[in-house]
């Protein structure tokens, strides 16, 4: 299936039956799942067949992934042979039908040499259009003016008025100019398909033995060990057991910077290891590793219709029938109404029909949304349909959530200082780390690795409910807690309490070491700020969409973050139905709105909104289901990419329609009152597809960074 109008048509000849529950197509792959019982498939892949489509089983799935019966429809006999195979014919079609001209041209008139004219534009109608003529009659047989309808009638036409030679140079280069189409949307295709060759076929497994044996991919288990070594791709998704290195995850995040490794780390599948050896341990199967997910969801993506896609499909399907009847009208009337021959308008009316090819307005739009799509992917975004796609231009508004979008989601040490003027700073560190380092609370595990510092032996060490902790070190009683601790202790001071609301008003949470002797040190902890999310705001606000941050977290800290970030407006103490509530306000005020979020406390709003960001996707199951893009390495900046990135789609969109219809038109006006020939029309078609396709495929390579 090269193009929608072949699915409209195989659609049609599936409606009648019975039993059909789904069916589901993948232009991009060439295929068509029909969820149905065996007597209907059956039933099913001979109504395709009547047609004109030879359906074609697909093989199971080596990795024993989920298979539906498939029918996979070449409708245009390019059934992925090579470009060579599928060229020869076609050339010697090419040479036949311009000997054909030649001899018309320079023989002169004369029965031989009227034979021999017949002969070689046969030959090359033979050996160029025999799939096209058999097509176009089994059209013409169930009322569809396709193409290949189009081309019989054209075709034959010329022929019975004696255009023999151009009869048969019309068939060759709408012939040559098919496989080119094919082969140009392969390329976009194919942009898609790359990705699954990232992933190795085979993947080096510890045995129970211990030994090493080389397995392939799909037969590794769950929970097995596996070693990569430097300068090799990661074959499956896991968890790091042994060893450090750098991965490059450009492939599946986008990240432009290795990232480094060590145990408890995840990798994924098709990421590059880079500096030394990694062992880990299989956390998903080869069907269902991060990259899989991903080709799957973008696949699924391109079965779905973008809204300029729909529109072109619609009109394509008005347009042809209309030509049609405007060229049998020209060859009725014209003798009558501009004294026409009859000749001269049925060959007008010949030219018309070629002209109505509607190829490169079809092939125009679903190019251009895989190409973005693609484009997409290689920068760790995932679109999740031609929709979104589109739609992403319109948005006026962005909700971010706080933690883990606009901030990193781990707290971190950001001060510390020393209070008591008779114990030394070095020393405040090394008792705080040594009680820090005892405790799993997140805030006590940010100071300890944020003091850096091996703590001393803790004895009698207890954990202090809703407080902190406390323990004897080097004999004498030591508390690490909050402010609630210390006043119980009545060891506040209005210093100390000045110091506490300025950090608290931060949106900070500050944590106090106290002994006997007094309050020995304060320890500030705070979700940072990501270094990208000034730099992504900034570029919302370029593009003329306004960012609003939406948390759980108490005001002062959304308002403290929200100014870091540069946005202007922030809610607090919200609830997810309080989230969902602010997105509807958000869309009363300014229209298409946003939400970015994690795609599971965020769902109601995610849903609300007219597109859903989830953050972090690589590796997140319930991100990439939730949400109708995913943002693969947490990267801000990828939302307005995202847009711009949208913007350049519609523009090439509707560059590809406008450059679609203005040549057809221009030989509309050249058939009727100029020169145009048929073969001439065709050539203009062929231009026209490559121009389109060619303007899709440069959103491969585009750039949409600010």
């Amino acid at each position: 299936m090269d193009c929608p109008v072949e699915e409209s048509e195989i659609r049609r000849a599936l409606e009648p039956l019975a039993g059909i529950q789904a069916l589901n197509f993948q232009l991009g792959a060439r295929t068509l799942a029909i969820t149905a019982p065996d007597s209907v498939i059956a039933q099913a892949v001979e109504a395709i067949r009547r047609v004109g489509f030879e359906p074609k089983p697909l093989a199971v799935p080596a990795d024993g992934g989920d298979v539906h019966d498939h029918a996979d429809d070449d409708g245009h006999d390019h059934d992925h042979e090579g470009v060579g195979d599928g060229l020869k014919p076609l050339l010697i079609a090419l040479a036949l039908a311009l000997a054909a001209e030649a001899v018309a041209f320079f023989a002169g008139k004369g029965a031989a040499v009227t034979v021999i004219e017949m002969g070689l534009a046969l030959g090359a109608i033979w050996f160029a259009g025999f799939d096209t003529y058999k097509k176009g009659l089994i059209a013409l047989r169930h009322g569809r003016l396709n193409i290949n309808a189009l081309m019989t009638v054209a075709v034959t036409g010329a022929f019975v008025i004696g255009q023999w030679p151009e009869a048969a140079m019309v068939m060759a280069l709408y012939a040559i100019a098919e496989l080119i189409e094919a082969r140009s949307v392969d390329r976009a295709r194919n942009a898609i398909k790359g990705l699954i060759a990232l992933s190795p076929e085979q993947a080096d497994v510890r045995q129970p033995d211990g030994s090493w044996v080389v397995l392939k991919s799909a037969a590794v288990p769950l929970q097995a060990v596996v070693r990569i070594r430097p300068g090799e791709r990661v074959p499956l998704d896991g968890i790091v057991t042994a060893g450090n290195s750098a991965i490059d995850q450009a492939p599946v995040t986008g990240e432009s910077i290795p990232v480094d490794k060590t145990i408890g780390d995840p990798v994924f599948a098709g990421t590059i290891n880079q500096t030394a050896e990694l062992e880990f341990r299989v956390t998903a199967a080869a069907n269902n590793t991060t990259l899989a997910r991903i080709i799957h969801a973008v696949e699924q993506a391109q079965s779905t219709r973008a809204p300029t896609q729909r529109f072109v499909d619609r009109f394509a399907a008005i347009y042809t029938p209309s030509v049609f009847v405007f060229a049998l009208a020209v060859a009725i009337g014209m003798p009558w109404i501009m004294g026409w021959t009859w000749l001269e308008a049925l060959y007008k009316a010949l030219v018309l029909l070629v002209i109505a090819c509607p190829c490169a307005l079809v092939i125009s739009t679903p190019v251009t949304v895989v190409s973005a799509l693609a484009s997409a992917a290689r920068r760790g975004i995932l679109i999740k349909g031609g929709t979104y796609l589109e739609d992403a231009r319109n948005l006026k508004a962005i909700a971010l959530d706080k933690t883990g979008t606009i901030t990193e989601g781990k707290p971190q040490l950001v001060e510390f200082v020393a209070l008591h003027p008779s114990v030394e700073k070095t020393q405040v560190a090394l008792l705080a780390a040594s009680l820090a380092a005892r405790s799993d609370h997140p805030v006590s595990k940010a100071i300890a690795v944020g003091l850096g510092v091996e703590g001393a032996a803790v004895t009698d060490f207890k954990a202090l409910a809703g407080r902190g902790v406390q323990g004897q070190i080097e004999g004498r009683d030591h508390v690490l807690g909050n402010h609630r601790l210390i006043e119980e202790r009545g060891q506040c001071s209005p210093a100390l309490e000045a110091q506490l609301r300025t950090h608290e008003e931060a949106g900070r949470t500050v944590t106090l070491l106290a002994s006997a002797d007094g309050v020995l040190g304060l320890f500030a902890v705070a979700d940072t700020i990501k270094a990208s999310s000034r730099q992504a705001v900034a570029e919302l606000k370029e593009l003329g969409v306004i960012p609003v941050m939406l948390t759980g977290d108490n005001a002062a800290t959304a308002k403290t973050i929200a100014a870091q970030a540069g946005i202007e407006e922030a809610q607090g103490n919200l609830l997810p139905e309080d989230k969902l509530t602010a997105i509807q306000g958000l869309q009363k005020r300014h229209g298409a709105t946003a939400m970015t979020g994690d795609g599971i406390n965020d769902a109601p709003a995610l849903a609300q909104a007219d597109i859903g960001f989830a953050m972090g996707g690589a590796g997140t199951d319930t991100a990439m289901e939730a949400a109708d893009v995913v943002i693969m390495n947490d990267d801000l900046r990828r939302i307005p990419e995202t847009i711009r990135l949208s913007r350049k789609t519609h523009a090439v969109l509707w560059q590809n329609i406008s450059l679609a219809l203005g040549i057809k038109a221009v030989f509309l006006v050249l058939a009727l009152f100029g020169s145009a020939t048929m073969w001439m029309a065709v050539f203009a078609d062929l231009g026209a597809t490559l121009l389109v396709v060619a303007n899709g495929l440069r959103l491969l390579r585009v750039r949409v960074e600010a």
